[in-house]
């Protein structure tokens, strides 16, 4: 296994360890890129090396796993994957999964049990919010949430909340569950203000993070006071729309427990896509910086035009409180945002219908530009007076920019807002 992280005591940054870092090529016949293993299980040295690994893998053995044992616990790829994400964030370890959903409903398994309350920002992706209100509560779990820009006041008040509401069903705050931007407006949430709320109130609980809007370049929320941040690597770090991944990233403290869980459940990324998630990450910062530098021009663009009504933009923050967490918080406005038409549902559709080089689909972070309608689309499922109160209107189109030429992407809008 390649470990040089350092030169002369300089630390080498991520994009240079990107091309090499927890793959040796002395163990695969001098292969200069990691091979695709496709083997569901792997040969024991001795009857005792596999007790040996056995005991770490079912935890009778605390330190996990010394070696290989069986593809839905362990593999080389995947293996060399982690190494690799945990380097972005400054994490300890990092466990990757079949999607970023797998990822997330299994850490929320882990930690939370009948009886417990999960306390999280809004608003968070559909699908996350969905399997806390409506499947968690099946297992006895309730939640409490708060508006992605509360204050330390708010916080402290909702911490309390969901600590009284432990008490009276018996069980304790599980997890604090963030999402930052949140998807689709890209409200901000104090990190910092979080970890001090929770500190002051005692709980011994995690805090996570859905990292994915400015993940892995953009922001680094282990920084700011999050435990454990997660990633649909779909996106950003996969960034070509041709693989669905996830994964999470930690102290092992916080790490240990959730892999005991995707040992059982299964849910670990498949090899192939391990792979093409390790070629992505050589290119990352390259492709999220021109889709940043993209994403800025077309919104000075947007900003001017009559017909638009407003952009959720962290390159244009209007609220003192949102920027001043932005300046705390993040190392770049991204490249999603939400544009607001003058208008409803049809003018929007009316929009995405004359799209000649963005495509419509839902997703973010691709190589190409992608517009989708979140009200009729990604939160559809969410109720009406819900959405309302978390500001994703059916005036609302979320935009991800990609790497195309900005002066192109440019003309595609504005031929488009002519139609509207």
């Amino acid at each position: 296994m390649s470990d040089v992280t350092k030169i002369n005591g300089r630390p080498l940054k991520p994009s240079t360890l990107m091309m090499g870092h927890g793959f040796d090529p002395k163990l695969s016949e001098g292969s200069l890129k990691p091979p695709v293993f496709l083997t569901s299980t792997f040969a024991f040295p001795s009857a005792a090396d596999g007790k040996r690994h056995f005991e770490g893998i079912t935890g009778k053995r605390p330190g996990g796993a010394d070696g290989l044992v069986y593809s839905r616990f362990n593999a080389p790829n995947q293996e060399i994957l982690e190494d690799r994400l945990s380097i972005w964030d400054g994490a300890e370890d990092a466990l990757s999964f079949s999607s970023g959903m797998t990822a997330i409903c299994v850490l929320l398994l882990t930690y939370a049990q009948q009886g417990d309350v999960i306390v999280h920002s809004g608003p968070l992706y559909a699908a996350t919010e969905g399997f806390v209100a409506k499947w968690m509560s099946r297992w006895g779990v309730s939640y409490i949430d708060f508006p992605a820009g509360a204050t330390r006041e708010e916080i402290d008040a909702v911490l309390a909340k969901a600590r009284a509401r432990a008490d009276e069903q018996g069980g304790k705050v599980a997890m604090v569950y963030l999402e930052s931007p949140g998807n689709p407006t890209n409200a901000l949430v104090d990190v910092q203000a979080v970890r001090a709320a929770v500190d002051a109130a005692g709980l011994d609980c995690p805090i996570a993070i859905d990292n994915t809007f400015l993940g892995p370049l953009w922001q680094r929320p282990l920084d700011h006071g999050a435990d454990i941040v997660c990633y649909s690597l779909t996106k950003y770090v996969g960034g070509h729309s041709d693989l669905v991944a996830g994964s999470i990233a930690g102290a092992k403290k916080w790490m240990d427990p959730v892999r005991m869980l995707r040992n059982t459940m299964g849910g670990i990324c498949d090899p192939n896509t391990a792979w093409m998630l390790c070629r992505s990450l050589e290119t990352v910062e390259l492709r999220m910086q021109r889709a940043g530098e993209n994403a800025e021009k077309v919104c000075a663009f947007l900003a001017k035009h009559p017909k638009v009504e407003g952009l959720g933009y962290l390159g244009m923050i209007k609220d003192a409180r949102q920027q001043d967490i932005y300046d705390r918080h993040c190392l770049g406005a991204g490249s999603t945002f939400s544009l607001l038409l003058k208008g409803g549902e049809a003018e929007c559709f009316r929009f995405l219908d004359s799209l000649k080089i963005a495509k419509l689909a839902v997703s973010l972070g691709g190589t190409e530009t992608l517009a989708s309608h979140p009200a009729s689309m990604t939160h559809l499922s969410v109720p009406d007076e819900r959405k309302a109160a978390l500001g994703i209107g059916d005036n609302l189109i979320r935009i991800s920019i990609g790497i195309e030429d900005p002066d192109d992407l440019i003309a595609d809008f504005e031929q488009a807002l002519e139609a509207v």
